[in-house]
């Protein structure tokens, strides 16, 4: 008996060591969440991830930072950006896409594996390393932050600068968007209806995608979300493809293998699953898409905490004008694709 409650005794301390180091970062990034979802409860056009990112920018180089907040602001970053993207999972039901009907789903496909090839294929002749492509397209061609974030969970970028600018080119282009395609799709003639489904299958981020929507209006609001969750759904094959390539990378350096399908994409494959049974009910649903975005808003702020603008700044304009030809591609697509099965 005296062995057991040592063990457990030894055990405690070991988890209090642990956890004691984290608290300080983790309290930083919990008074960052509250200021940006504030903020963002005034201003709902206005992204909390955006919002989390600056705020975090700006305390990096704005004020000395403490080492004492570092072990937390990089759990954040890291943990809970992938217990986020988890989360993400519960806000879909493979019934509602399926719905959507043969030639949509078809769309869909084009529309992340065609956005993903050209903007890899555009970088590339743009002179961007691999990890920044693949984080651009991963982002603008599936579901914004949380792919970009499942992304950095496969290939592990050079910086948090690659993540942070993907990040940011994410929320800025598809915060662009939300009065661009409702305008272009009255210009174009489009209903309701297809409006409402180019808008899901060419806006970045799902709030966006809601926002854009609204504006619309006439019944496209559900048809874009649902069409945007497709969307979603497309980010657990897309990575346990890209974890195979560095598994099979890794294999001819000696270096470490990815495993083949990450843990967090396991846990979004599941959560999606388990809502797909209708036994999640919808109060549950509701709070965790709460925590879900609490969650990635304390892994920007964390992200963005870590980013010196004097590095950010050296960037240049290259991933910019990546970021726009990754929109057009992906609104091209979508476009044709609403025309064809229309």
């Amino acid at each position: 008996m005296s062995n057991s409650i040592e063990t457990a005794e030894k055990t405690a301390t070991r988890r209090q060591r642990t956890l004691v180091p984290l608290l300080p970062g983790l309290g930083l990034c919990a008074a960052g969440v509250a200021v940006s979802l504030t903020v963002n409860h005034f201003l709902p056009t206005v992204s909390a991830l955006l919002i989390a990112i600056v705020l975090g920018v700006l305390l990096r180089n704005l004020t000395p930072l403490p080492a004492v907040f570092e072990a937390g602001l990089a759990f954040s970053a890291k943990k809970l950006l992938r217990l986020g993207v988890v989360l993400l999972g519960l806000q879909l039901v493979i019934g509602d896409i399926l719905g959507l009907g043969g030639g949509v789903i078809v769309v869909v496909v084009a529309i992340v594996l065609g956005g993903i090839a050209a903007t890899l294929l555009i970088g590339k002749v743009m002179g961007i390393g691999l990890k920044q492509r693949l984080l651009i397209a991963c982002g603008f061609s599936i579901c914004g932050a949380a792919a970009v974030a499942a992304v950095d969970g496969v290939v592990e970028p050079e910086d948090d600068e690659e993540v942070v600018t993907a990040i940011a080119l994410v929320v800025l282009f598809g915060t662009l968007m939300i009065p661009i395609i409702p305008l272009a799709a009255g210009a174009l003639g489009l209903g309701a209806h297809d409006a409402g489904l180019w808008a899901g299958g060419s806006i970045h981020e799902v709030a966006q995608v809601v926002a854009a929507g609204g504006i619309i209006g006439g019944g496209a609001l559900g048809v874009a979300v649902i069409v945007k969750l497709a969307r979603v759904l497309m980010l657990a094959p897309v990575m346990a493809v890209i974890s195979a390539v560095r598994r099979r990378q890794s294999a001819g350096t000696g270096g470490k293998r990815p495993p083949l399908l990450p843990l967090f994409v396991a846990g979004f494959i599941a959560m999606v699953a388990l809502r797909s049974t209708g036994v999640v009910p919808e109060g549950v649903v509701d709070a965790a898409s709460v925590v879900q975005n609490a969650l990635l808003a304390a892994a920007m702020f964390a992200l963005g905490a870590g980013v010196k603008i004097r590095n950010l700044i050296k960037v240049g304009p290259k991933p910019f004008a990546l970021a726009a030809c990754s929109t057009l591609v992906v609104a091209g697509i979508a476009l044709a694709g609403v025309t064809l099965v229309a």
